[in-house]
């Protein structure tokens, strides 16, 4: 016995028809995004010998946010390896040392930041095991570096001068998934 084409094809669209009818009878879930202002740093300065020092300004608000969740930015990822302060560095609670290299991941909206998790698995990604997003007080100083600074730290790594970069600061509600 043949079966008809015809017969086939009605099958067919009648069981598509009955799936997107379940589908759109279902409540649609809403798409889970950050939409609080983010705390956003930038370069403050860099040495002469693969040093950067990323840190806030004037702009920068670690309190409420600066920049909204919908803009789209770099996130700063910090990788700590216990690297010794150079020479050309006087660690101090402003300004202090991150023992180890920053990096920037390419543009992602805050609104994809949804957890810390998330911005460290984006680092991760792009840099590998070890990395994870950069912390407001991540800046280490004092005898054997054991007291936590803010503000600004000094690293090795290159980051983009004149480009905002989300940076969590876990203290505050400052982050684009507060």
């Amino acid at each position: 016995m043949r079966k008809s084409p015809r017969r086939g094809t009605a099958a067919a669209a009648l069981a598509a028809s009955l799936t997107f009818s379940a589908l759109a009878a279902a409540p649609a879930q809403a798409a889970v995004s950050a939409d609080h202002p983010g705390m956003t740093w930038t370069v403050a300065a860099k040495g002469t010998d693969g040093t950067v020092r990323v840190g806030s300004d004037t702009r920068t608000d670690p309190y409420q946010g600066d920049t909204p969740a919908s803009a789209v930015l770099p996130v700063l990822c910090l990788r700590v390896t216990g690297a010794a302060v150079p020479g050309s560095v006087t660690p101090d609670f402003y300004a202090g040392w991150s023992r180890g290299t920053v990096a920037a991941t390419p543009p992602v909206s805050g609104t994809a930041l949804t957890g810390r998790a998330v911005a460290d698995n984006l680092c991760v990604q792009y840099y590998g095991a070890g990395w994870r997003m950069a912390e407001f007080h991540d800046g280490r100083y004092g005898p054997g570096l054991d007291a936590p600074g803010g503000w600004s730290f000094w690293a090795y790594g290159y980051v983009p001068e004149g480009t905002r970069l989300w940076t969590a600061i876990d203290d505050q509600s400052a982050n684009p998934w507060n």
